[in-house]
């Protein structure tokens, strides 16, 4: 009898145990994890005041990063090691070792983000809150350790691949001339700010094979002459913004991404801190994925498009530009 009861005693323990060893992994393997560091590596950029297509770059990578840590774990998801320009076989998972690939895509896009921001600071007061938050799910120690290395290891090979991206040459490349031909940009009131990243056409593609492969049709020939296309184009677009509808307002309101923005009252100026383009994409995505309940996998799948889709898209019009 008594050899019954201690039978059941453990089989009961070693179904708590069991339980307990699994609820760790639905804690962690929870996609709200890598929306909220990619959140915080945009509230970064934000304070950091980052160039929209400086932001672009740097969503790319951390994307990457994210999906590659992610892909790792599923093999019904494809590397994209092949399929974006100069990017080579990644490191992957050590046979024998558990790893939770949420913590490790969480970690690769914090590590991404620190290195490619101005204010480590704050991204590293995140990780040890984050950190903190992931460890009290009961996860392994040594599965932890090994996620997290895992995560750096993805992301030290895409910052590798992204040293090579032309953006530290373009650093020291002259800056754009302002010239007194009437068709060509200047810098206009109230902040009269110079030319944002001129030679943007220069850093390399993702899927592209170069910034010229979808050459945008000629634009409107420039010209003050009243009865000419451009003019009158020029003239429809000024009459439109004087009799703007509170819809219209609030439309442009929404889409008005300028990380800078000089705001004038009177002879007061200040400046307003915002979203860029790409980061407000990156937020409507996170919600669309918050709102069909994607998977960490299926969530880091969709940034990675969208972040590449920009970066590229930037770099392409910037040489139109």
């Amino acid at each position: 009898m008594r050899s019954g009861i201690l039978f059941v005693v453990m089989i009961v323990c070693m179904h708590t145990y069991a339980h307990a060893n699994d609820n760790w992994k639905q804690q962690t393997e929870n996609a709200n994890f890598i929306h909220r560091a990619v959140k915080q590596v945009t509230d970064v950029m934000v304070h950091d005041i980052y160039s929209p297509p400086v932001a672009s770059r740097t969503y790319a990578y951390l994307s990457i990063a994210a999906y590659e840590a992610l892909a790792a774990g599923d093999s019904s998801y494809r590397s994209l090691a092949g399929q974006l320009k100069d990017l080579k076989a990644l490191p992957g998972p050590e046979q024998g070792k558990e790893y939770s690939y949420t913590v490790a895509a969480v970690h690769a896009v914090l590590a991404i983000g620190k290195a490619l921001v101005i204010s480590e600071q704050s991204i590293d007061a995140f990780v040890q809150s984050i950190t903190q938050e992931l460890k009290q799910s009961g996860i392994p120690a040594a599965t932890f350790d090994n996620s997290v290395a895992f995560g750096q290891q993805v992301a030290k090979h895409i910052m590798d691949w992204a040293s090579r991206d032309q953006y530290k040459q373009t650093r020291t490349f002259t800056k754009y001339a302002v010239t007194d031909v009437a068709a060509y940009w200047k810098p206009t009131p109230p902040a009269y700010m110079r030319a944002v990243e001129p030679h943007w056409n220069k850093i390399r593609t993702f899927v592209l094979d170069s910034a010229r492969q979808f050459p945008p049709a000629p634009p409107t020939a420039f010209s003050p002459e009243k009865d000419s296309p451009f003019f009158k184009e020029a003239m429809a677009v000024h009459e439109v913004g004087l009799k703007l509808t509170q819809e219209q307002k609030d439309i442009a309101n929404f889409w008005d991404c300028n990380p800078f923005k000089m705001n004038v009252s009177g002879h007061v100026m200040y400046a307003s801190k915002k979203i860029s383009p790409g980061g407000h994409w990156m937020n409507i995505n996170r919600l669309a994925c918050q709102k069909t309940n994607a998977s960490p996998v299926q969530s880091v799948e969709a940034y990675a498009l969208l972040a590449i889709t920009i970066a590229d898209a930037f770099i392409s019009c910037w040489d139109e530009k």
